[in-house]
C-alpha cells in the first residue's frame, strides 16, 4: 500500500518545501505497529527529502520522527530493529541517517492529543484510520454478525457510519491543533468502492468469518452468546463520506484524494483509499 502512495507522498513533500527545507523536519507516523514495515515510511520519507536536497544542492535536514501506536504496541521490537535500520541506509547513503534522524516512540490513541500545539510539519498514517475508537453503541440487535452484514438491521449501518464520522472528525481536529501552519497530512486506509455498505466488497469477509464462528458453536469451541455480543470496531468508509467529513470539519483543505485497488496476493483484493491534504 505504501508503494502505491509513494508518488503522492513525494509530490506532497516537494510541494511543501519547494523553496526551502527546515533545519529539523518533525514528522509522525500514526498507527506505526511493530512489524517489518514499521520503519518503511520513515525510510521512504527520508529518501524523498534526500533526493530533494540533491536537486536543490542543499544540506540534508535533521529528522525528528515520532512513531505512534497504542500503549500495547511492541515498541521494544521497533527499537531493537533500529541498528539494522541505520546500517542498511548508512551503506546506501553514507552515515547520513544515523547522524540526522532521531526516532521516538509515542504510545497513545490518535483519537487523543499526542503532541504539543503547532509542533509538527507532517503526519502520516497507513492502514489505521478504518479502526474506530470503540464499537458503536446501540447495535446489540446485530446478532449472528460481527460487523455490518446484509442481514444487519438498518440502525447498525447508521451507528457505524456515525461513529466513523465522530472519530474521523475528532482525528482531524486534534491533528490541526498539533500541526504547523502549512503542514501536511497523508493517510491511506481501507475503504469500500460503493456508497452501499451492504455490497460484498464491504462486508463479505466478515460475514464469512461470522458464519465460521457460528459453525464452531455447536462443537463447544465458542459460545454463540459471545458471538452475538461481539462486534468489530472497524469501518470501511466510502470516498464521498471522507470528502464530506473533511470539508465539514474544516481544519484542512483537500489537496489530493485518490482511490486505488491493491492485490491481496500476499494480501487479497481490496480497495484502498489514499488521501492527502494540507492545513489551512
Amino acid at each position: 500500500m505504501l508503494s502505491k502512495a509513494r508518488p503522492i507522498l513525494e509530490d506532497t513533500i516537494k510541494d511543501m518545501f519547494s523553496t526551502a527545507l527546515p533545519t529539523c523536519f518533525k514528522l509522525a507516523d500514526l498507527g506505526c505497529s511493530s512489524g517489518p514495515n514499521t520503519l518503511l515510511f520513515v525510510s521512504e520519507f527520508m529518501d524523498v527529502v534526500y533526493e530533494l536536497c540533491q536537486q536543490q544542492n542543499c544540506n540534508l535536514p535533521e529528522f525528528q520522527v515520532f512513531l505512534n501506536d497504542l500503549p500495547g504496541n511492541d515498541f521494544n521490537t521497533v527499537f531493537k530493529s533500529l541498528p539494522f535500520f541505520w546500517e542498511k541506509f548508512g551503506k546506501e547513503k553514507g552515515d547520513l541517517y544515523g547522524q540526522h534522524c532521531f526516532i521516538t516512540g509515542v504510545p497513545g490513541s490518535f483519537y487523543h492529543r499526542l503532541f504539543p500545539s503547532k509542533s509538527l510539519h507532517f503526519f502520516h498514517s497507513s492502514s489505521s484510520l478504518h479502526w474506530l475508537s470503540k464499537v458503536p453503541e446501540g447495535i446489540s440487535n446485530n446478532k449472528g454478525n460481527i460487523y455490518m452484514a446484509k442481514a444487519s438491521p438498518p440502525n447498525v449501518f447508521k451507528a457505524y457510519q456515525e461513529q466513523f464520522q465522530k472519530d474521523f472528525s475528532l482525528f482531524l481536529r486534534l491533528r490541526s491543533e498539533e500541526i504547523i501552519q502549512g503542514g501536511r497530512v497523508v493517510f491511506t486506509f481501507i475503504s469500500r468502492s460503493t456508497d452501499d455498505p451492504r455490497r460484498k466488497d464491504c462486508c463479505l469477509i466478515w460475514e464469512l468469518l461470522a458464519k465460521s464462528l457460528l459453525d464452531l458453536a455447536p462443537k463447544g469451541l465458542v459460545l454463540e452468546a459471545d458471538i452475538d455480543t461481539f462486534n468489530l470496531p472497524y469501518y470501511h468508509p466510502y470516498e464521498g463520506e471522507v470528502r464530506e467529513i473533511i470539508e465539514m470539519e474544516g481544519s484542512f483543505d483537500i489537496d489530493k484524494l485518490e482511490t486505488f485497488a491493491t492485490n491481496w496476493d500476499a494480501n487479497d483484493d481490496i480497495n484502498n483509499n489514499n488521501f492527502g491534504f494540507e492545513k489551512d
